[in-house]
């Protein structure tokens, strides 16, 4: 079956400490899989088939079940390429009480909380933030050979953070396919000012761009203060939508044609373990916005893909949820919206 959304981004095995609660250890994550799962949530009522296509790179020593464990879910992994090599993806996060995030010398974060430490993680080193636009892609970051020929026939792509050169070139191959649909979720490494006018080329062949409210402050660092106006400056650009992730305070929406604004509150959610909630409402957006192409609409599927992503750990955790709920907490979402 022909994927009706591709998602592209970074595989990983996680190493996991919730501020409370049992760790996850050396799990499958990354950004792909955590909008994968944010996606799939709203698909769980439709017939399982190989509709949500993965596009991502491991090594030769990635669990093999974990990537039949994905097309059992219904994910098609003809897109994650694996290396005839070795792949370092491991990924280590920390959380305190106060769900601040570490990600650094994790001996001492599993001695203070009275855990063995295990031994797949000896030797570990926090990864290189993605690169700048001048240096190679970085070897987990999938490239345009790792396509399927039919991903080209799709009608949208999501892409989760990657490296700048990554995302640029990715758009402009699927660019040449049918999809009309375009939403990325940049990386931290390129959002500064002296990126923008890189910036500019990639937000023309955008349909919806979706920063964090750090990454975007951090773009726009000395200019200006005032979040709509950073967004305003980006929809001149050429890109239609500005979705900017607020974290625990929720969305907003902004409409470049129209110049339309919306401001969306989080659901009230239990936090449990905040990781990946920003990709899994990249998710959860991508199927709400191409149910009828209201950008409205796809913020509220976001959302609630996100305040189910956050009360368990695992990229899969929404899928696990009573069924029905996503649907009940949409409905009561949309009574909280503000047009500004």
């Amino acid at each position: 079956m022909q994927p009706r959304f591709v998602l592209a981004g970074v595989l990983q095995r996680e190493y996991l400490l919730p501020p409370h609660g049992r760790p996850l250890l050396d799990a499958p994550g990354g950004n792909l899989l955590y909008a994968a799962g944010g996606l799939r949530v709203w698909e769980a009522d439709a017939p399982l088939g190989m509709d949500i296509g993965l596009l991502g790179r491991v090594g030769e020593d990635y669990p093999r079940a974990w990537l039949h464990d994905f097309k059992t879910r219904g994910f098609d992994i003809r897109g994650v390429r694996i290396l005839p090599t070795p792949l370092d993806l491991r990924s280590f996060r920390v959380y305190s009480d106060a769900l601040e995030a570490g990600f650094d010398n994790p001996v001492a974060h599993f001695v203070r909380r009275g855990l063995p430490f295990p031994k797949t993680l000896l030797g570990y080193q926090p990864p290189l933030p993605f690169q700048e636009d001048n240096q190679k892609p970085l070897p987990y970051a999938p490239t345009v050979g790792d396509v399927p020929a039919d991903y080209l026939e799709t009608t949208a792509v999501h892409f989760c953070p990657l490296d700048l050169t990554s995302h640029a070139q990715l758009l402009a191959f699927f660019q040449a396919g049918t999809a009309v649909t375009f939403t990325l979720d940049p990386a931290a490494g390129y959002m500064l000012p002296k990126f923008l006018k890189h910036l500019r080329s990639l937000l023309k062949g955008l349909t919806v761009f979706l920063p964090s409210e750090e990454e975007l402050r951090a773009l726009f660092w000395g200019q200006t203060n005032d979040l709509w106006a950073m967004a305003e400056e980006l929809g001149t650009y050429g890109c239609e939508l500005i979705v900017i992730k607020c974290g625990a305070r929720g969305q907003l929406l902004y409409d470049a044609a129209g110049k339309h604004r919306w401001q969306i509150p989080a659901y009230p959610a239990r936090v449990a373990d905040p990781t990946g909630a920003g990709d899994a409402f990249c998710g959860g957006f991508l199927v709400g916005y191409r149910q009828g192409y209201n950008p409205l609409e796809g913020v509220l599927y976001g959302n609630i893909s996100a305040s189910l992503a956050v009360e368990g750990s695992g990229a899969f955790y929404p899928l696990e949820t009573l069924p029905g709920l996503a649907r009940v907490r949409l409905e009561a979402l949309r009574e909280m919206v503000r047009k500004v």
